[in-house]
Protein backbone atom coordinates (compact mmCIF):
# COMPACT_ATOMS: atom_id res chain seq x y z
CA UNK A 1 0.00 0.00 0.00
CA UNK A 2 1.49 3.32 -1.37
CA UNK A 3 1.78 6.36 1.46
CA UNK A 4 -0.71 8.22 -1.17
CA UNK A 5 -3.31 6.08 -0.88
CA UNK A 6 -2.99 5.79 2.90
CA UNK A 7 -3.56 9.88 2.86
CA UNK A 8 -6.55 9.05 0.47
CA UNK A 9 -9.47 11.52 1.72
CA UNK A 10 -12.00 9.78 3.18
CA UNK A 11 -15.69 9.92 2.86
CA UNK A 12 -17.86 11.61 5.89
CA UNK A 13 -19.72 8.36 6.68
CA UNK A 14 -16.52 6.36 6.90
CA UNK A 15 -14.35 9.39 8.71
CA UNK A 16 -17.14 9.40 11.71
CA UNK A 17 -17.22 5.80 11.72
CA UNK A 18 -13.29 5.52 11.80
CA UNK A 19 -13.90 8.14 14.51
CA UNK A 20 -16.09 6.79 16.82
CA UNK A 21 -14.75 3.51 16.79
CA UNK A 22 -11.48 5.26 17.63
CA UNK A 23 -12.96 6.52 20.55
CA UNK A 24 -14.70 3.26 21.73
CA UNK A 25 -11.50 1.67 21.47
CA UNK A 26 -9.90 4.82 23.58
CA UNK A 27 -12.41 4.00 26.51
CA UNK A 28 -12.34 0.16 26.26
CA UNK A 29 -8.07 -0.13 25.79
CA UNK A 30 -7.44 2.00 29.15
CA UNK A 31 -10.26 -0.11 30.91
CA UNK A 32 -8.79 -2.97 30.38
CA UNK A 33 -5.02 -1.83 31.86
CA UNK A 34 -7.01 -0.98 34.87
CA UNK A 35 -8.32 -4.62 35.33
CA UNK A 36 -5.24 -5.73 34.67
CA UNK A 37 -3.44 -3.61 37.01
CA UNK A 38 -6.20 -3.21 39.53
CA UNK A 39 -7.97 -7.23 39.15
CA UNK A 40 -5.39 -9.36 38.06
CA UNK A 41 -2.40 -8.02 39.85
CA UNK A 42 -4.89 -6.66 42.86
CA UNK A 43 -2.52 -3.17 42.99
CA UNK A 44 -4.89 -0.28 43.72
CA UNK A 45 -4.25 3.15 41.78
CA UNK A 46 -3.83 5.90 43.90
CA UNK A 47 -2.29 9.25 43.11
CA UNK A 48 -0.98 11.84 45.69
CA UNK A 49 -1.50 15.55 45.25
CA UNK A 50 1.86 17.89 44.68
CA UNK A 51 2.44 18.10 48.29
CA UNK A 52 2.01 14.55 48.84
CA UNK A 53 -0.53 15.17 51.75
CA UNK A 54 -4.09 14.06 49.60
CA UNK A 55 -4.59 10.78 47.80
CA UNK A 56 -7.30 9.75 45.66
CA UNK A 57 -8.16 5.91 43.86
CA UNK A 58 -8.79 5.76 40.38
CA UNK A 59 -11.60 3.73 39.96
CA UNK A 60 -12.98 2.29 36.74
CA UNK A 61 -15.56 4.51 36.31
CA UNK A 62 -13.63 8.02 36.27
CA UNK A 63 -11.47 5.97 33.92
CA UNK A 64 -13.99 4.94 31.56
CA UNK A 65 -16.06 8.70 31.83
CA UNK A 66 -12.20 10.82 31.20
CA UNK A 67 -11.30 8.75 28.05
CA UNK A 68 -14.64 9.04 26.59
CA UNK A 69 -14.73 13.20 27.44
CA UNK A 70 -11.17 13.75 26.33
CA UNK A 71 -11.80 11.41 23.16
CA UNK A 72 -15.07 13.25 22.38
CA UNK A 73 -13.84 16.95 23.04
CA UNK A 74 -10.70 16.06 20.79
CA UNK A 75 -12.81 15.11 18.02
CA UNK A 76 -15.04 17.78 18.53
CA UNK A 77 -12.27 20.17 18.63
CA UNK A 78 -10.41 18.54 15.21
CA UNK A 79 -13.98 18.92 13.45
CA UNK A 80 -14.13 22.48 14.38
CA UNK A 81 -10.53 23.13 13.05
CA UNK A 82 -11.67 21.20 9.94
CA UNK A 83 -14.08 24.00 9.56
CA UNK A 84 -12.19 26.72 10.02
CA UNK A 85 -8.47 26.24 8.72
CA UNK A 86 -6.67 24.51 6.48
CA UNK A 87 -3.95 23.30 8.92
CA UNK A 88 -6.18 21.47 11.14
CA UNK A 89 -4.45 18.17 11.18
CA UNK A 90 -1.26 20.03 12.15
CA UNK A 91 -2.74 22.24 14.68
CA UNK A 92 -5.07 19.12 16.61
CA UNK A 93 -1.71 17.25 16.37
CA UNK A 94 -0.20 19.33 18.34
CA UNK A 95 -3.19 20.45 21.11
CA UNK A 96 -3.18 16.61 21.25
CA UNK A 97 -0.14 15.86 22.07
CA UNK A 98 0.57 18.81 24.48
CA UNK A 99 -2.99 18.09 26.48
CA UNK A 100 -1.21 14.24 26.60
CA UNK A 101 2.00 16.14 28.18
CA UNK A 102 -0.40 17.79 30.73
CA UNK A 103 -2.26 14.34 31.24
CA UNK A 104 1.10 13.22 33.16
CA UNK A 105 1.65 16.25 35.46
CA UNK A 106 -1.08 14.47 38.23
CA UNK A 107 1.51 11.35 38.00
CA UNK A 108 4.32 13.35 39.52
CA UNK A 109 3.14 13.39 43.29
CA UNK A 110 5.71 12.41 45.48
CA UNK A 111 3.57 9.96 47.52
CA UNK A 112 2.61 7.90 43.71
CA UNK A 113 3.65 4.24 43.73
CA UNK A 114 5.72 3.87 40.43
CA UNK A 115 3.12 1.13 39.81
CA UNK A 116 0.69 3.50 39.24
CA UNK A 117 2.81 6.13 37.46
CA UNK A 118 3.28 3.14 35.11
CA UNK A 119 -0.46 1.91 34.94
CA UNK A 120 -1.62 5.88 34.44
CA UNK A 121 0.93 6.29 32.05
CA UNK A 122 -0.11 3.73 29.67
CA UNK A 123 -3.49 4.56 29.70
CA UNK A 124 -2.44 7.75 28.75
CA UNK A 125 -0.46 6.80 26.00
CA UNK A 126 -3.03 4.08 24.83
CA UNK A 127 -5.47 7.01 24.38
CA UNK A 128 -3.76 9.52 22.91
CA UNK A 129 -1.75 6.67 20.49
CA UNK A 130 -5.48 5.62 19.30
CA UNK A 131 -6.77 9.18 18.73
CA UNK A 132 -3.44 10.23 17.20
CA UNK A 133 -3.41 7.83 14.50
CA UNK A 134 -7.26 7.56 13.86
CA UNK A 135 -8.22 11.11 13.82
CA UNK A 136 -4.93 12.30 11.64
CA UNK A 137 -5.34 9.84 9.02
CA UNK A 138 -9.18 10.61 8.95
CA UNK A 139 -8.56 14.59 8.68
CA UNK A 140 -9.29 16.47 5.75
CA UNK A 141 -6.22 18.27 6.23
CA UNK A 142 -3.33 15.63 8.02
CA UNK A 143 -0.23 16.19 7.26
CA UNK A 144 1.41 15.36 3.61
CA UNK A 145 -2.46 15.45 2.32
CA UNK A 146 -3.29 18.40 0.00
CA UNK A 147 -7.33 19.82 0.26
CA UNK A 148 -9.55 19.09 -2.11
CA UNK A 149 -11.37 21.87 -4.19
Amino acid sequence: MTTQSMLAPTRPRSRRRSRALAVAAAVVLPSLIWMVTVLAFDHRLIVTDGSGSRSQEIGLPPVILLSLVVSLLGWGLLALLERFTRRAGVIWAVVAVLALGVSFLPLTGPGTAWASRVALGLMHVTVAAVLLTVFLRTSTTAPGRTQES
